[in-house]
């Protein structure tokens, strides 16, 4: 191909050698799938040696001529799981793309599976397994925009595949600062995110933040009968309820004070899509006010993810002590994380119920990302993109967060931050029956291979 070639017959070229790679790459998911790479702490970590090991053979393989398989350390001596770093130099004055992916995976769960969440199904034109979608398809959409340019690529190319993205990156600083000229580049695509729906492409251009805690709630020295105190006494389930029965409005809204909320999207998310992707139950009514997509891309928004608490069936008389739940709140673009929580823990505080020990715990903090909409890496990605699908992408947010990306704005705040994405909203990552739709990673390869192609010109 040469940059003399009408553009349309570019595309036509690279999408049929897209086509007659993708046998082969989705032999290569389906044998990333297969390899239990939880980076849990709690599952076997010696299976993330063989999983970095797995994708930096398959990058040698793409003619990457410099690949390593490497760690940090931190400052308190701890080691990250190991990550896969695969060069190949800029042509002279070309820029260099840094594409990220991760080959770590949540847990796969107990129940729920209708296939072993390890070996790779195939149905209905999707890929089902732990990892197909998140992030295994992402290392893939890399590997075959590399296989599809070939000699053909002009710029340079920096593969960073992190192995403990599942888990929070907790060495991703330490990583950055180790490596920093290693994985300096102009142009950073993160393959992490989803598109809008089947058939039509989506770039994220926000991703709320991230702030969680850990709260008790305390009003006994220790466990009493319920029947003999029970009444005066309320148990700490009950006192935990009351109180987080306050972080929320009669409306469902977040009613926490001094929190940031954004503009309304452009996007019409309408409702009966909502529910059928959320799967919520038939009769059960949506919280909050404001359009679908404002509340979950541009307003805060608190969940309970986790409460300790006696299983119902070993349950005694007796009246709880106290209670723990771990709560996570997801901020808007624009919101400073520590403001926001510290007016968690406020007023975690101020409504303490019956005059319970309130104590807060603070947790995880990530920053929101909202990307410039009109730069050169933008708009390359959007022609990219409307090729690849033969139709327009839609901007979109991100409910999720990805605190990484500001740590990589921190370190490169000249490199352009492009949020890419191979899930729909039928993937169910982190679910059971978590998949891949096969025919929108074929789409994912073709625009990455086109976007590269452009940024090279």
């Amino acid at each position: 191909m040469t940059t003399a070639q009408n553009p349309a017959a570019v595309v036509d070229q690279l999408r049929d050698r897209v086509s007659a790679l993708f046998p082969a790459l989705q032999s290569d998911l389906e044998s990333l799938v297969r390899i239990p790479s939880v980076s849990n702490s709690e599952f076997d970590q010696s299976v993330m040696d063989t999983s970095a090991a797995a994708v930096a053979e398959l990058f040698r393989g793409a003619g990457m001529p410099d690949v390593q398989v490497l760690r940090s350390s931190g400052p308190d001596g701890a080691t990250s799981r190991p990550a896969v770093v695969a060069r190949r130099p800029a042509p002279a004055g070309a820029p260099t793309v840094l594409l990220y992916a991760h080959h770590d995976v949540q847990p796969p769960g107990t129940s729920g599976w209708t296939s072993d969440p390890f070996e790779p199904r195939e149905a209905d034109g999707r890929l089902y397994g732990r990892g197909a979608a998140d992030d295994k398809a992402g290392i893939v959409a890399h590997l075959g925009a590399l296989r599809a340019l070939g000699d053909d690529l002009g710029v340079g190319v920096t593969i960073f595949s992190e192995g403990e993205e599942e888990i929070g990156s907790p060495c991703f600083v330490d990583f950055l600062d180790q490596y920093r000229d290693l994985l300096r580049a102009d142009v950073i695509v993160v393959a992490d995110s989803a598109n809008w729906k089947v058939g039509v492409p989506g770039l994220t251009t926000s991703l709320r933040g991230l702030v969680d805690c850990t709260v008790e709630v305390a009003a006994l020295e220790s466990p009493v009968h319920s029947g003999m105190f029970g009444g005066p006494v309320l148990d700490a389930y009950t006192l935990l309820a009351r109180l987080v029965a306050t972080l929320h409005d009669e409306n469902g809204d977040v009613a926490v004070e001094g929190l940031v909320v954004g503009p309304e999207p452009e996007v019409d998310y309408d409702e009966a899509s909502f529910r059928t992707d959320a799967g919520m139950l038939p009769g059960t009514h949506l919280a909050g006010t404001g359009s679908i997509a404002g509340r979950l891309w541009a307003r805060p928004t608190i969940a309970v993810l986790g409460i300790d608490a006696t299983p119902a069936d070993s349950a005694s008389n007796t009246i709880a002590p106290s209670a723990r739940a771990k709560v996570s709140m997801r901020i808007a673009p624009g919101q400073d994380p520590a403001a926001a929580a510290t007016a968690l823990t406020a007023h975690l505080e101020a409504n303490a119920p019956f005059g319970a020990r309130v104590t807060v715990s603070d947790g995880e903090t990530g920053q929101a990302f909202r990307a410039p909409q009109d730069s050169d890496a933008m708009r390359a990605a959007r022609a990219a993109f409307a090729a690849a699908w033969g139709t327009e992408p839609v901007d979109i947010g991100l409910g999720g967060s990805i605190p990484f990306i500001a740590d990589l704005l921190v370190a490169f705040p000249e490199a352009a931050i492009l949020v890419t994405g191979v899930e729909d909203p039928a993937s169910l990552a982190h679910g059971p029956n978590e998949s891949v739709h096969l025919g929108e990673l074929e789409k994912v390869v073709l625009a990455e291979a086109l976007l590269l192609r452009a940024l090279g010109e």
